[in-house]
């Protein structure tokens, strides 16, 4: 049986329209842009679609278009696949994309954190005071070598990316880094230097680690729906208590992209799909993990093919949670904290029963619920909450879970959130 792993796209994989078929085509795709555009207070979309390159370049504006484009990429695939992944890993910056469709990270507030770590690194990168370049058909431990010879020499360049066992990226102070290029040319490397980018997942970041980690401090984060694996040691966060001091180390310490492949197949994945606007992440899947087959969700031939695999008459097609079953799942799943046994049976037993008989209607039908059999799957869920005495936070993380992995979010999340202040 298949298993899958999404990938998410960093800083690099930006071009002038992208995700533009998507925003057409799809009004979920178009309903995330838009959000963007009211959290990040301009028009994301026409920075995507028909500014230039040079102003999407800008690390303040890559970060928040790449994370919107990568969340419009997996929203769609949920709506026309269905199909969860059993992990969720973002190379670099991408990462803050795999939290975000994982549940760990609300929409709206990847979309802040984003912005300002984009804004906190434009400073660094605007100082000069380091480089950053790609690294092509080198072993990884010839590079390694080479730049330890120069931290003898007290110059500080390191390897802060760890593509593949050809494919390294390295940063440090400007002028180390120029040096170490000229030294892995001589050794018949592949140079491809970085212009105008920031040192990334070095110690020069402390700066912007710092004011990183007072913004998660103030984040609150879900628990996670699919496991995510972190940069900083290729293994799930675990934990969403994890998340504000991965995310600070992650900026200043390696990518280490190598381990999250080689942990991917260690538990079995079968197909990583790339969730960013073109295909950059399955060039590195093939390299680390050829047995590992890689697809582009944004390219249409990829595309084409993952709805060849899953058709609809795939076994894991049966398991793609709607509305419905996933309300009467948790009804079920949150504890009770109410001894009113008429109360319970008034709030919790007679509108569940009703929902699950709607269900079993639906099963026999081999049918989809309706916009209004939803709504209805929804209130009840909140009598439920409200009856069980489930804490308010606790709710708002469950109907943000269940309007996320449906892909109705826009549909009903006002009806769920008005609901809310009620309870």
């Amino acid at each position: 049986m298949e298993k899958i792993a999404f990938l998410f796209t960093g800083q690099g994989a930006q071009y002038v329209g992208m995700a533009k078929s998507f925003y057409d085509e799809h009004a979920i795709a178009k309903q995330t842009f838009e959000e963007a555009n009211d959290v990040l207070g301009f028009d994301l979309a026409r920075l995507c679609f028909e500014g230039g390159l040079g102003e999407l370049t800008r690390t303040e504006n890559t970060q928040p278009a790449l994370l919107t484009a990568s969340v419009a990429a997996f929203r769609v695939y949920m709506q026309e696949i269905g199909i969860a992944p059993q992990f969720c890993a973002g190379h670099s910056m991408g990462e803050y994309a795999a939290l975000t469709c994982a549940g760990a990270i609300r929409y709206s507030d990847a979309l802040k954190i984003v912005r300002q770590r984009g804004l906190y690194t434009k400073e660094i990168a605007d100082s000069e005071i380091g480089g950053m370049t790609i690294i092509d058909g080198l072993p990884v431990e010839v590079v390694e070598e080479e730049a330890r010879k120069m931290a003898a020499e007290g110059k500080y360049v390191v390897v802060n990316c760890y593509n593949s066992p050809t494919q390294t990226a390295i940063a440090g102070d400007a002028e180390a880094v120029e040096e170490l290029e000229s030294r892995l040319l001589d050794l018949d490397g592949q140079v491809t230097p970085l212009l105008m980018s920031a040192p990334f997942h070095t110690k020069l970041m402390s700066p912007v680690a710092e004011k990183l980690k007072e913004l998660l401090q103030t984040i609150e984060f879900n628990h996670f729906r699919y496991p995510v694996i972190a940069n900083i040691d290729g293994q799930p966060y675990g934990d969403p208590a994890n998340i504000v001091e991965k995310l600070t180390q992650q900026t200043v310490r390696p990518v280490r992209w190598q381990e999250t492949m080689q942990f991917l197949q260690r538990f079995g994945v079968t197909h990583a799909i790339e969730m960013g606007p073109k295909n950059v992440l399955c060039n590195l899947v093939t390299a680390n993990t050829p047995s590992i087959e890689a697809l582009c969700f944004a390219a249409r031939e990829d595309r084409k093919a993952l709805h060849e695999i899953f058709s609809p008459t795939h076994p894991l097609k049966k398991h793609i949670p709607t509305v419905v079953t996933r309300c009467l799942a948790i009804a079920v799943a949150t504890p009770n904290k109410n001894n009113d046994k008429d109360a319970y049976r008034e709030g919790v037993i007679e509108p569940y029963r009703k929902i699950q008989q709607l269900q079993d209607e639906l099963d026999q039908e081999q049918a989809q619920p309706t916009e209004a059999q939803m709504r209805e799957a929804l209130q009840m869920l909140a009598s439920v909450f409200a009856t069980k005495g489930v804490p308010v936070a606790e709710q708002r993380d469950w109907f943000y879970q269940i309007l996320d992995e449906t892909g109705t979010y826009y549909l009903f999340n006002d009806l769920v959130f008005s609901n809310l202040q009620t309870v």
